[in-house]
C-alpha cells in the first residue's frame, strides 16, 4: 500500500514567473511533472506529486503559479499559491540569476518565517552569466544553492541539501507507540454497516495497524458484534479504540479497568493539539446562551452520505438534542476552510486523516487567532455519550499533557 499523502512531507517550490521551478521540481524527481515553457505564468493552478525521495522516503511536491502574476486572474492564482502555504512542510524558493528581486523574495522568506517553514533559496540558470558575475552573487547569497537544469551535478547537490535538511526537520511521530508498551495488546472495533467501503478498511484503521506492527503492539481486529467475546478471549488488554459513532454501545461492552478510545481522537491528537479540543468541548454548554448558534462541522474529505454518517447526521441530532434548541449548521469538505470564521462559534472538525499536520496546525491556529473554539468529532461524540473522561483517560495516564 501506498502511503497516504497526508502522511508524507510536503515540499512547495515558488518564486517569480519563469524562474525554473517547475524545471528544477521535474529534475529532482526525474519525471516530466510539470508543463514547462519559456512563456511567463506556464504553470497557473499549483501541480503535486506523490513521489519517494530516497533516501528520505515518501514526500509529496508541490509547484506552484508565479508570485508575481498579474491581473485579476494572476491576483487568484497568487492566492492559490499562498493558500498551498498552510500544508507545506518545507519550502524551496527559486530565483533566477539574471532577475533577483529583492521586493519579492524578502516579501515572500517573510510569509515562511511567519509561518515557522523551513526553507532553502535556490538561484537558479547559472549557465547563463559569467563566472566572474556568479562568483559575485556567490559572497553576497552564501547561503543559496546555485544550479543550473543543465548541469545534473548541481541538481544532486540541491537534492542532497534537501533530504539533509528535511532529515534535520524529521520527527518521529506514531499513533499510540508511545502510550502502549512492546508487546502490548490493542483491540480495534471495526463495525461492518453501509458506510464500510467493500472489501477494504479506512484510512485511519490502516494506519493503526501498520503503527502496531512498527512498534511491536498486538492488535485484534473485530466487529462490535464479536467485542464481547474477543474480551473474554484475551488477557490484559491495554486499549479498546472503536468507532466514534458506536462510542456509547462500546463503552457498554468494556469494562471500566480496560481504557477506551477511538480512532479519531488518536488521529486528532497526532494531527493537531488535543487540549485545544478539549478546550474547545468546554464552550459546549455556553451555547444554549445563543439564539442561534453557528456551527461549522468540516471533513477533510468527501464522500458518499448515509444515515449513519457522523459529520452531517449523527453530530448534529446529538447536538442539537444536547442543547435542545435550533442550530444553524454550516458543512465544508476538504481544503475549502472558510475565510469568515469569525462568524462562527464552534468548529468541529474531523480526525483529519487526509490532511497532513501542517495543515491541522495551521486550522487550530487559525480558529485560534479568530478567537473560534474548536474540537474534533471523537471527542465531541465521547463528551455527548457521557464518557469522554474514559476516551481520553489513557492519554492523562501517561502524561501527554493533556488535562480537563
Amino acid at each position: 500500500m501506498k502511503t497516504p499523502k497526508a502522511n508524507r512531507k510536503h515540499i512547495g517550490f515558488y518564486g517569480k514567473r519563469n524562474a525554473g521551478k517547475s524545471s528544477i521540481m521535474n529534475a529532482i524527481i526525474g519525471q516530466e511533472i510539470s508543463l514547462v515553457s519559456e512563456i511567463k505564468g506556464t504553470t497557473t493552478d499549483p501541480v503535486s506529486k506523490a513521489v519517494e525521495l530516497i533516501p528520505f522516503g515518501p514526500v509529496v511536491f508541490i509547484d506552484t503559479g508565479g508570485i508575481d502574476d498579474e491581473g485579476c486572474l494572476g491576483e487568484l492564482r497568487v492566492e492559490k499559491t499562498i493558500k498551498t502555504l498552510e500544508k507545506i512542510d518545507f519550502a524551496i524558493y527559486v530565483i533566477e540569476i539574471d532577475d533577483i528581486d529583492n521586493k519579492y523574495h524578502e516579501k515572500f522568506i517573510e510569509e515562511f518565517k511567519k509561518r515557522d517553514i523551513p526553507y532553502i533559496i535556490v538561484i537558479n540558470k547559472i549557465d547563463i552569466v559569467l563566472e566572474e558575475r556568479l562568483e559575485e552573487i556567490k559572497r553576497k547569497w552564501n547561503s543559496a544553492v546555485f544550479i543550473s537544469i543543465k548541469d545534473n551535478a548541481t541538481i544532486s547537490i540541491l537534492k542532497d541539501e534537501l533530504i539533509k535538511r528535511l532529515d534535520v526537520e524529521k520527527e518521529e511521530e506514531t499513533l499510540i507507540g508511545d502510550i502502549i508498551s512492546y508487546g502490548g495488546k490493542v483491540i480495534m472495533v471495526v463495525p461492518i454497516d453501509g458506510e464500510a467501503p467493500k472489501g477494504r478498511l479506512i484510512l485511519p484503521q490502516v494506519q493503526l495497524i501498520r503503527d502496531c506492527l512498527d512498534h511491536g503492539i498486538k492488535s485484534y481486529v473485530v466487529r462490535d458484534t464479536e467485542l464481547a467475546s474477543a474480551i473474554e478471549d484475551l488477557k490484559d488488554i491495554d486499549l479498546v479504540i472503536t468507532d466514534s459513532k458506536i462510542f456509547k454501545e462500546v463503552d457498554k461492552i468494556v469494562p471500566k479497568s480496560i481504557n477506551l478510545t477511538s480512532f479519531s481522537i488518536i488521529m486528532a491528537r497526532q494531527k493537531g493539539d488535543l487540549n485545544t479540543f478539549l478546550n474547545g468541548i468546554r464552550t459546549v454548554e455556553g451555547l444554549r446562551e445563543k439564539e442561534i448558534p453557528k456551527i461549522l462541522i468540516m471533513e477533510s474529505c468527501s464522500h458518499n452520505t448515509s444515515h449513519e454518517d457522523i459529520g452531517k447526521v449523527k453530530i448534529p441530532t446529538l447536538l442539537t438534542k444536547h442543547l435542545g434548541k435550533k442550530i444553524d449548521f454550516n458543512f465544508r469538505m476538504g481544503e475549502d476552510f472558510p475565510k469568515d470564521l469569525e462568524t462562527y462559534d464552534l468548529v468541529i472538525h474531523c480526525g483529519s486523516c487526509m490532511l497532513n499536520k501542517r495543515t491541522m496546525e495551521n486550522r487550530i491556529k487559525i480558529c485560534s487567532d479568530k478567537g473560534v473554539p474548536i474540537t474534533n468529532y471523537g471527542i465531541l461524540l465521547a463528551y455527548l455519550t457521557g464518557i469522554l473522561n474514559r476516551a481520553v483517560k489513557v492519554f492523562m495516564d501517561n502524561r501527554n499533557n493533556v488535562s480537563l
